[in-house]
């Protein structure tokens, strides 16, 4: 059987701008444009890409922080909208945000 390994997740994007500005506030990320309906972060153990457009809905992506309550405040003054405030679950906390296009998105610090 191979071996099949996650090593890249694509969002839509409603607002290409706006989603990228967020995950550039929020997470530090710096995009790469690939023509105007395309925008990547690249060079991690898994890369990201934004998709303009609402359809299809994606999954919900975790990101892993090691400060949780810093990553809070961070995503909170990029603009995230907080879903689900910071709570524990088994293997750590984490909280639950939307991004300028209404995806989903799950922090989490293990503990």
């Amino acid at each position: 059987m191979p071996k099949i390994t996650p090593n890249y997740l694509e969002m839509k994007a409603s607002d290409l701008p706006a989603s990228k500005a967020f995950y550039e506030q929020a997470f530090g990320f710096a995009f790469t444009d690939y023509g105007p309906d395309y925008a990547a972060v690249e060079g991690g153990p898994v890369d990201i890409g934004l998709a303009a457009g609402q359809e299809p809905v994606a999954p919900m992506p975790t990101f892993e922080s090691d400060d949780l309550e810093a990553s809070l405040a961070q995503v909170k003054a990029a603009g995230g909208k907080i879903v689900k405030e910071i709570f524990a679950f088994p293997g750590g906390r984490r909280f639950e945000c939307l991004d300028p296009s209404g995806n989903r998105l799950g922090i989490y610090q293990p503990g």
